[in-house]
C-alpha cells in the first residue's frame, strides 16, 4: 500500500497542508479532493484514503486554513468563502479536473468550490445545506469555538457518545483530528450560504444513524442531486466507520465511474 505523503501549498494567508495517497494501479478516474468538517482536520480521511487507493483512485486530503498541519491562523473571522478559496487553491495545485468530496461543513465548502472551480463532480457526506437566500436576522459573530459544541467533551476514546458506531481505534483518530473552528463561519451556515446552481453532478450520502443530518434535512434542497444512504452510519461513521466504508467507498467510486465514463444511468432525485 502506498504511503500517505504530505506537502504544503503556499497562499497569501499561510500554507495549506495536503495529504496525498496515490495507488499503485490506475482506475483512470479523476482524483478525489477530500474536505474535512468543522473543528477537525484531514485526519478524518485516513480510512477513506486507504479505501480509495484500493479502488485505484488518487486522493488529496486538505487541512483548511488554521486546521491540522496547515499554518496556525486566527479563525475568528474566517468565512465559508475563505474555506472554499482554500479548496480552489488546492484544486489548482492538483492541476487535474477533480471530484470534490466534503463531509459536514466541508460538504458545503466543497459545493462552494465546485460552483466555480470546474470540478468533475461533487460529493457531500451529510453536508451543511446550501440556501437560496440569506436570513439577515442571524447575527454573524467573530470568535472561535471547540469540539465541545458538537458534544465532544472528553478525550477518552471509550466514552464518545457522539460517535456511537466507531470502535476504539476509529474514535482515537477522530479525537486526534480535533481543533478550533470559526464561529463566524458557523453563524454564516445558520444564516444561509447561497449556492444558486452547480455546474457538475452532485451526490449526497446520509447515514441511517445520523440524528444531526438525516436524509429528511435535504427534502427541500433546490440543487438536483443523487442520494445514497449508508446503513448504520452515524455522522462520524460516514468518514471513520470501517464497516460502513467497506461498501460505501466502492459505491461512491461506482457513481464517479457513471458520471465520468457513462457506465450506467445516474438517476437524479430532487
Amino acid at each position: 500500500m502506498p504511503q500517505r505523503t504530505s506537502r504544503a501549498v503556499p497562499t497569501r494567508h499561510g500554507s495549506l497542508a495536503i495529504h496525498a495517497r496515490l495507488p499503485s494501479h490506475d482506475s483512470r478516474l479523476p482524483p478525489f479532493l477530500l474536505v474535512h468538517g468543522a473543528a477537525n482536520s484531514a485526519r478524518v480521511w485516513t480510512y477513506w484514503q486507504s479505501a480509495l487507493a484500493d479502488e485505484g483512485v488518487d486522493s488529496y486530503a486538505i487541512d483548511l486554513r488554521g486546521h491540522g498541519d496547515s499554518t496556525p491562523a486566527d479563525l475568528s473571522g474566517a468565512s465559508m468563502r475563505d474555506y472554499a478559496d482554500d479548496v480552489r487553491a488546492v484544486l489548482e495545485q492538483v492541476a487535474r479536473p477533480a471530484i470534490v468530496v466534503g463531509w459536514s461543513m466541508g460538504g458545503l465548502a466543497a459545493m462552494l468550490a465546485a460552483e466555480r472551480a470546474g470540478a468533475v463532480g461533487c460529493i457531500g457526506l451529510a453536508p451543511s445545506v446550501p440556501a437560496v437566500q440569506v436570513d439577515g436576522t442571524v447575527e454573524l459573530r467573530h470568535g472561535e469555538f471547540g469540539p465541545q459544541e458538537y458534544g465532544i467533551t472528553g478525550a477518552d476514546p471509550d466514552d464518545q457518545p457522539a460517535m456511537p458506531d466507531l470502535d476504539r481505534e476509529e474514535c482515537a483518530i477522530a479525537l486526534a483530528s480535533l481543533c478550533r473552528e470559526s464561529r463566524y463561519a458557523r453563524d454564516e451556515r445558520a444564516a444561509g450560504v447561497v449556492i444558486e446552481t452547480l455546474p457538475c453532478p452532485l451526490l449526497i450520502v446520509t447515514g441511517t444513524r445520523d440524528a444531526q443530518w438525516p436524509r429528511a434535512r435535504y427534502d427541500h434542497l433546490h440543487l438536483p442531486a443523487v442520494y445514497r444512504s449508508a446503513e448504520g452510519a452515524s455522522h462520524w461513521g460516514l468518514v471513520l466507520n470501517r464497516r460502513v466504508l467497506a461498501s460505501l467507498v466502492p459505491e461512491v467510486v461506482g457513481w464517479a465511474r457513471e458520471i465520468v465514463f457513462g457506465e450506467g444511468a445516474v438517476a437524479t432525485d430532487r
